[in-house]
């Protein structure tokens, strides 16, 4: 199998460079060109012109415009980034009867209610970069019936910055720190989301499972208060000294971060569809976690 690979550089697109490996060929790409192929998604005809040239099996796409709030003054290029471009392709792999796996967002949705979202849940976002990324998922329905749109939630990677080494770095100066405590998910690792990745692309081009949206994010739900107060009890345990523990982290109400996107408090995915697609486990976030957090304290 030949896989073309956008976003090499993100959170997840680092890791797919590893989880798709065994798969076959991977040609991954960044945000600008190389070897003469462009992976801007700015330049929608540089991407078609691209997947031509390739020629893949299968796309997976890991590049997306996730500044939330930067995109509420910045529309255009998002929705360049998370709907236009992602169309296009699209359009170029149904030509080429490739799969096309895309990633998309609980932010589809409104945030209302306590229940996981469903797949099939009425959407309603509430930011700019909710509406972009809904749209992008629409034109890849409505383009290329192999599709795997893969919605998330909460990603986080051991690589570059995350909320988890944040919070760390808070703690070492601070007494206290105030932390949301009203919105609810899943902290789910950007490796998890790699390996099943690989993982449900081979099921499905080997026609052993079918395409659609999918909801894939680690098992359980805490809130970001909760995360902090995960991450400083893990930091204790490993010797870290920290001026604050978890029992000053306080909780407050996302009012008290008053933000230009508005963010879902609900951000909960029912992930039962693809675990019986797929036969896969999602394993507990705090289990994710655990780990990041062994590898950032060693190094």
């Amino acid at each position: 199998m030949k896989i073309l690979l956008f976003g090499k550089s993100g959170q997840v697109g680092w890791e797919l460079q590893r989880s798709l490996a065994p798969l076959g060929e991977v040609v991954a790409l960044g945000s600008g060109a190389e070897n003469g192929l462009c992976g801007d998604f700015m330049d929608d005809a540089g991407v078609a012109a691209t997947i031509r040239a390739v020629r893949p099996d299968a796309i997976v796409n890991a590049a997306a415009y996730t500044a939330v709030d930067k995109a509420e003054s910045e529309a255009e290029a998002a929705a360049q980034v998370n709907a236009v471009t992602p169309g296009v392709i699209a359009v170029e792999a149904a030509r080429l009867g490739a799969w096309l796996v895309h990633y998309s967002t609980d932010y589809v949705f409104d945030g209302s209610g306590s229940r996981p979202w469903r797949e099939d849940d009425p959407t309603g976002p509430l930011s700019v970069y909710g509406r972009t990324k809904l749209a992008g998922e629409e034109r890849i329905v409505a383009a290329n019936p192999r599709h795997l749109v893969l919605r998330t939630s909460w990603v986080y990677g051991a690589r570059g910055g995350n909320f988890a080494k944040t919070m760390l770095r808070l703690a070492r100066e601070r007494e206290r720190l105030t932390v949301i405590d009203d919105q609810h998910g899943a902290p789910t690792g950007a490796d998890l989301l790699a390996d099943v990745t690989a993982h449900a692309l081979r099921s499905a081009a080997a026609g052993t499972a079918p395409a659609g949206i999918y909801h894939v994010a680690a098992a359980g739900e805490t809130t970001w208060n909760g995360y902090a107060r995960f991450v400083l009890g893990q930091a204790q345990q490993a010797g870290q000294a920290l001026k604050a523990g978890p029992e000053q982290v306080e909780r407050v109400p996302t009012s008290a971060f008053p933000t230009p996107a508005r963010r879902p408090h609900n951000s909960r995915l029912d992930t039962s569809r693809f675990r019986a697609a797929f036969g896969l486990v999602l394993p507990p976030w705090e289990q994710g976690v655990a780990r990041m957090l062994q590898e950032t304290l060693t190094t």
